[in-house]
């Protein structure tokens, strides 16, 4: 290479696609990255054909009786069933109310389906349902309709969840990755990684050197709190399966934009940071349930902070970073040496059956 040939651009390096041609269901595909998108994209979609919306997300914004109504569905099958900070029961209300929530939504009613397998002791039921009528309380939830069903010994895992979910959306309420634009700011509602670590700690017994708890919680008055400064909030996500990192790269996607984030601000607890350390985890691809990401317009980027730091489930919001016209759909990390990385989309699930 002669001295005058142009180093290449970084962002304009792109790899093909690896063909991930399989027969047969693993367990990449329900980790919520490139995997899970490949199966519905190529396998689920198809089938559906034109009953599919046109916007893919976690929950829709339907026009009903003259109401603007928000409908989701999620399915839990996390091992253990209790984990530090939280249960199946937990996950299965909030979860669903804080799809809702991402859609602007002040969530009203769940169903819940369960599954349970032939063997699982009455008591654990017990605990299960009463953790999910507490956190349907807590949330100002009501469980109105629902379906028990039990499969034969060693077909299921103890206990499976489904909810679904409806909730009035505000007038004026507009959330959506295509009004993304560059210049927006980039919030999070707090530290990330905490229920990824706190499963993982259950599930393989490992003795960190502080405890690690789940953020399990609903986000409901969080969002409510944010719309009250201003409706004109472009996108929320909850960073559950595939962390921080995968929210990021799917609304960097939809909305043609880039994202710079600053890695020294996403903030990470000590007793993650070293958990994910000891495995050879990246906090930002850890599962969240109690947090959320936010793109606001920069006009009001610091009245929305204020009133997300007013909340007790806000109160460690900070900025991480903002959209740029560079680089679009891209997502990359200032790191905190100067240099610069490309924050992908994961293929799978750093630690599957965490949800």
């Amino acid at each position: 290479m002669s001295d005058t040939t142009a180093a290449p651009d970084m962002f304009a390096l792109t790899c093909p696609a690896p063909l991930r041609e399989r027969a047969r269901v693993v367990m990449g595909h329900g980790g919520g990255g490139a995997m899970s998108a490949e199966l519905v994209e190529q396998v689920v979609l198809p089938g559906l054909g034109s009953a599919v919306p046109a916007a893919l997300t976690d929950s829709a914004v339907l026009e009903l009786g003259g109401a603007r109504l928000a409908f989701s569905t999620d399915s839990f099958v996390v091992r253990p069933l209790f984990f530090p900070g939280g249960s199946i029961g937990d996950l299965a209300v909030n979860g669903t109310v804080n799809d809702l929530a991402m859609s602007g939504a002040r969530p009203a009613f769940l169903s819940c389906g369960l599954i349970l397998e032939e063997g699982v002791e009455i008591d654990t039921v017990s605990r299960v349902a009463e953790a999910l009528g507490a956190a349907a309380r807590a949330a100002g939830v009501r469980v109105v309709t629902g379906d028990t069903k039990v499969v034969e010994a060693g077909h299921g895992d103890g206990v499976y969840i489904n909810t679904s979910g409806i909730g009035l959306v505000p007038a004026g309420v507009e959330l959506d990755p295509r009004r993304v634009v560059p210049g927006d700011v980039v919030l999070v509602s707090g530290a990330i990684g905490a229920h990824g670590m706190a499963i993982m700690s259950e599930r393989e017994n490992l003795g960190f050197e502080a405890d690690v708890v789940s953020d399990c919680a609903p986000l409901g008055g969080l969002v409510e709190a944010m719309l009250n400064v201003t409706p004109d909030l472009h996108v929320l996500r909850d960073p559950t399966r595939g962390g921080l990192a995968a929210s990021l790269n799917e609304i960097a996607a939809a909305s043609g934009c880039g994202v710079v984030v600053q890695e020294r601000a996403v903030p990470v607890p000590p007793a993650v940071a070293g958990a994910c350390a000891m495995l050879g985890l990246d906090p930002m691809y850890v599962a969240n349930e109690g947090k959320l990401v936010a793109f606001v317009p920069r006009e009001h980027a610091d009245a929305v902070l204020a009133a997300m730091r007013a909340h007790p489930l806000g109160a460690e919001a900070v900025v991480i970073g903002e959209t740029v016209a560079e680089h679009p759909g891209m997502v990359v990390a200032r790191t905190g040496l100067g240099g610069t990385r490309v924050v992908d989309m994961p293929l799978g699930e750093q630690l599957p059956r965490i949800c």
